[in-house]
């Protein structure tokens, strides 16, 4: 979704159920909003999952293999500069597994302006770290989220902290794992518009 004198470019990875209406509409908000926004589809254009064992199997298998879940990042943002409308000033944000892997093309070094997690999948991977991150991180999470923890959130930071990366958290207490969801069991009013107006800071700033 093009903006007409964009803001700036936005990049939403989807959750683990794959690329669908819910991060189409998300697009949409931002397109109002004045950027120039893009889903992307880090399974792929063949891949349409529709159980909770697909699920797992697609995010499991890029979970697994760090090189090609990064090779699929880094070629989105290649090609979000073919986007209508598309600007040089970009971030990418996620939901839960595309908050995981908007934490891993972090960590790979990507050039973007910025990341941003909400409610995603905070821990990392043995043998990496935030060394090569280039641009700041924003994590939106729930307290009660039992995918990721307070621990897991704790940790992230004291590693942000370490290797110098600018970086915010906003956690809302008693939200859980997927409390931006529109109808989910663990939908949360309260922190889906507290982080969508965080998000919307982080992008004025960002962007």
């Amino acid at each position: 979704n093009t903006a007409i004198d964009s803001k700036g470019t936005v990049l939403i990875v989807h959750d683990w159920d794959g690329m669908t209406a819910y991060e189409e509409r998300r697009a949409e908000m931002l397109a109002a909003l004045g950027y120039t926004a893009f889903a992307i589809d880090v399974y792929g254009a063949d891949e349409n999952p529709s159980s909770i064992d697909e699920n797992r199997a697609l995010s499991g298998a890029l979970y697994g293999d760090r090189e090609e879940f990064r090779a699929r990042l880094m070629g989105s943002i290649a090609e979000a500069a073919n986007i209508p409308g598309a600007t040089d000033n970009l971030v990418m944000m996620g939901y839960c597994f595309g908050g995981a892997a908007v934490l891993e093309a972090a960590r790979a070094g990507a050039e973007l302006d910025g990341f941003v997690s909400f409610h995603g999948g905070l821990g990392t991977p043995e043998g990496q770290d935030y060394s090569a991150t280039t641009a700041p991180i924003m994590l939106f999470h729930g307290s009660a989220d039992p995918v990721s923890g307070m621990a897991d959130l704790a940790s992230l930071l004291d590693q942000l902290q370490e290797a110098g990366v600018t970086h915010g958290a906003e956690v809302f207490g008693g939200a859980r794992h997927s409390f931006t969801v529109y109808g989910s069991s663990d939908y949360d009013l309260v922190a889906d518009t507290g982080s969508w107006d965080g998000l919307q800071d982080f992008l004025d700033t960002q962007l």
